[in-house]
């Protein structure tokens, strides 16, 4: 799992098409849980690391998963149905989801406590509260989250979520899918990958009714269908390569961009210098130069926690102060003592992360990649560094892009894994 990637002084030009969103696949996958009739997934990432551990998973739940080509599998019922996840390999933090999905289709399930990147507080209270909601027993044996529904099934019920949670609203409206009776999630983080989930479901016969940022509907009904999809294209891949363009100089072509998702990032990465333009289906990105910017993350339609520091490796280049607030994870700024290594000033006071960029000091350095989102960043930071840069831990990358070093190469960036 130490797998470093080495990354040089490189400008980009060419290419390149976005993969299916990491985000959106990952509960889909868990979805198919719901039937055991085939469920096909086009523009699937099949080189993700998280999605083969999902598949691994699904797998040992007794489900039958065939890649029928890199960008196509399917998903259907081979065996009986485990509904306990005994899992000896890394954790994702999806597991969260396979309890809901289990307990919602077999009355109970018990899983890993769930892995994935340690952003802050990431405690999974919320989802317990979920499936306690709709009836369900909550307890821990060891290592293993377990759950067990009323002799009846889930029940319906009325949700209020605290905080618009991406993980309680995504738990909440695959356990309701089967659930008896009519689930409201009140205060829902209605996102780009919570509307493909739904629709995903739709696709296979789930009722549910969205209304806005209020609250998300969901009729229980006694069962769901397989089904042919389309995973939406990811948003963070696509900002990333964008980003990577300017900091370059790079001219760029990037192919099922998701426009809409990144309107509000886009706005502030034109007012800091970027210059794109829209095409039939992809965006065009010629020139520009980094300035500073000042953004702070927040639930969607706002500026998405992973894009900040993808941000920050954009603020590196520019000549000036950036500031930066998150305010879904308080303190995310790991990677900034990483990116200091390569001669990045920063300052740290209170959840507010000042960069002090100037790209004619990036220099290359021995880093490592604390979590996917900083990893990809440190990447970034390399194709702008005088030097070589060395990333330990980069196939942290590779859980959330696919073909991270051959897409870059492609664009002519000098990148290669160590050994």
């Amino acid at each position: 799992m130490n797998k470093g990637l080495i990354v040089k002084k490189s400008s980009l030009e060419g290419v390149i098409e976005v993969s299916g969103a990491k985000n959106s696949v990952l509960k889909l996958l868990t979805a198919s849980i719901l039937s055991d009739d085939k469920i096909i997934l086009n523009n699937y990432p099949s080189s993700l690391l998280d999605a083969r551990i999902h598949i691994g998973m699904l797998e040992k739940l007794g489900k039958s998963c065939k890649l029928l080509d890199a960008t196509t599998v399917t998903i259907e019922g081979a065996n009986r149905l485990s509904n306990r996840l005994e899992w000896d390999d890394r954790s994702i933090r999806n597991t969260l989801l396979i309890l809901g999905a289990l307990t919602a289709r077999t009355g109970a399930g018990a899983v890993p406590l769930p892995g994935g990147c340690q952003l802050g507080d990431r405690t999974f209270d919320l989802h317990e509260m979920v499936l306690r909601s709709m009836g369900a027993e909550i307890w821990q044996e060891g290592n293993m989250l377990c759950a067990k529904a009323p002799s009846g099934g889930l029940l319906g019920a009325e949700i209020h979520l605290p905080i618009r949670s991406t993980g309680a609203t995504e738990n909440a409206i695959i356990s309701g899918s089967l659930a008896k009776g009519t689930t409201r999630i009140w205060n829902p983080h209605i996102r780009p990958e919570i509307i493909d989930l739904i629709n995903f479901l739709q696709t296979m016969g789930a009722k549910i009714r969205m209304f806005g940022q209020e609250h998300i509907e969901v009729t229980g009904v006694e069962g769901l269908h397989g089904t042919r999809y389309t995973v939406m294209p990811d948003n963070m891949e696509a900002i990333t390569w964008l980003v990577a363009s300017v900091m370059t100089g790079g001219d760029l072509e990037i192919k099922n961009f998701p426009y809409a998702d990144l309107e509000v990032a886009m706005i502030h990465l034109r007012e800091s210098g970027a210059k794109f333009y829209r095409g039939e289906g992809s965006l065009i990105v010629r020139g520009g130069r980094c300035y500073p910017l000042e953004i702070s993350t927040g639930p969607h339609p706002g500026i998405n926690s992973d894009v900040q520091p993808i941000l920050a490796a954009y603020a590196a280049c520019a000549q000036g102060e950036s500031r930066i607030i998150d305010l879904r994870f308080p303190g995310r700024y790991g990677y900034a003592e990483e990116m200091a290594k390569m001669g990045l000033g920063y300052e740290i006071k209170g959840n507010l992360l000042k960069v002090h960029g100037n790209q004619g000091s990036i220099i290359g350095a021995h880093v490592k990649a604390l979590d996917l989102r900083a990893g990809a960043a440190l990447a970034l930071c390399g194709l702008v560094a005088e030097g070589e840069t060395v990333i330990e831990d980069a196939w942290q990358i590779a859980r959330g892009y696919a073909d991270f070093d051959k897409k870059l190469k492609s664009l002519g960036a000098d990148i290669k894994w160590m050994g």
